[in-house]
């Protein structure tokens, strides 16, 4: 069996992707027609893409999607904590989206420093639809499989289940998901993301937006820590190992995003306010910027 620290390490490794790709967020154009035409393909879209697709169902399209997306990090921390490693990461990610509500994805994470630097790859399946006559509340429902570079298997598995409310001018809204985390161990997370939707330029071909967004992790975590205690023998050092669920990080992200025809671009500045839980202690306040490139392309006209 592996460490205790080890597995620590790789829960908030896994932890932390999961959190950073919740908080990073895209606009998605891939028509020829105007902006103003696509009204309902033009919001964000999030680790589990409930505004996107909501707004290609708002619309009444037909539509058949691929979007392609790079993000890449200025430094990396796990749960917004420091692992006394500055590296930079990149997270590549691939989506598909259809009409019937089938949408599905692939992404993973390569790290600067880290052996191997290829982390691990997900495969995700899942199902969304909307609730209500006016489409405000939206359910996306998924299973993902996680594929590792070294023998972690401790999470394999991951089943989802996301809902989401925003208002009827779409200018803020708020998203909660629970995973089921199963392999040779198991957990549970919940990950809430609130964003406000600010148009700063809008024309016929460009759209120019500032969503900042507040992101909450909770989630099970197994720490392991050496503990002076009394004995008739004298004073002695034990291992504990504690079992917490709590809050692990809170994110605070501040992303500007340019779209035009099918391309979009975004630059975003992010504050992890990460929060002591078990023995931990004095954990310092992290921050990052992130830059990523999208590309959307409509498979009802190839």
């Amino acid at each position: 069996m592996k460490p205790l620290y080890q597995k620590v390490k790789k829960q908030l490794q896994f932890y932390g992707l999961l959190l950073f790709s919740i908080a990073t967020s895209f606009c998605s154009y891939a028509q020829e027609e105007n902006l103003d035409d696509i009204d309902g393909l033009i919001d964000e879209l999030f680790f589990y893409d409930q505004q996107f697709l909501d707004e290609l169902i708002e619309g009444g399209l037909t539509y058949n999607f691929l979007y392609t997306s790079v993000s890449y990090n200025t430094n990396t921390f796990f749960s917004g904590r420091d692992s006394g490693t500055d590296q930079f990461n990149i997270i590549p990610q691939v989506s598909y989206y259809h009409s019937s509500g089938f949408n599905a994805s692939i992404s993973g994470i390569y790290y600067q420093n880290f052996v191997p630097a290829w982390d691990f790859t997900s495969v995700s399946v899942g199902y969304f639809n909307t609730i209500g006559k006016q489409k405000n509340f939206n359910y996306n429902l998924g299973y993902t499989h996680f594929f590792y570079s070294d023998d972690f298997d401790d999470f394999t598995n991951s089943i989802d289940l996301s809902v989401g409310i925003r208002n009827i001018k779409r200018t803020l809204g708020t998203t909660l998901a629970a995973s089921y985390l199963f392999g040779t161990n198991t957990s549970l997370q919940l990950v809430s993301n609130s964003f406000l939707n600010i148009n700063l330029k809008r024309t016929s071909n460009l759209a120019l937006r500032f969503r900042p967004n507040i992101s909450f992790i909770i989630a099970d975590q197994t720490y392991t820590f050496s503990s002076l205690i009394r004995s008739p023998l004298g004073p002695r050092i034990v291992t504990v190992v504690q079992e917490v669920f709590d809050l692990l990080n809170t994110q605070l992200s501040f992303p500007l995003s340019l779209s035009t025809k099918s391309w979009d671009f975004e630059v975003g500045y992010h504050l992890n306010l990460p929060n002591a839980v078990s023995n931990e202690s004095n954990l310092s306040n992290t921050n990052f910027f992130s830059f990523s490139v999208g590309y959307l392309l409509d498979l009802n006209k190839n």
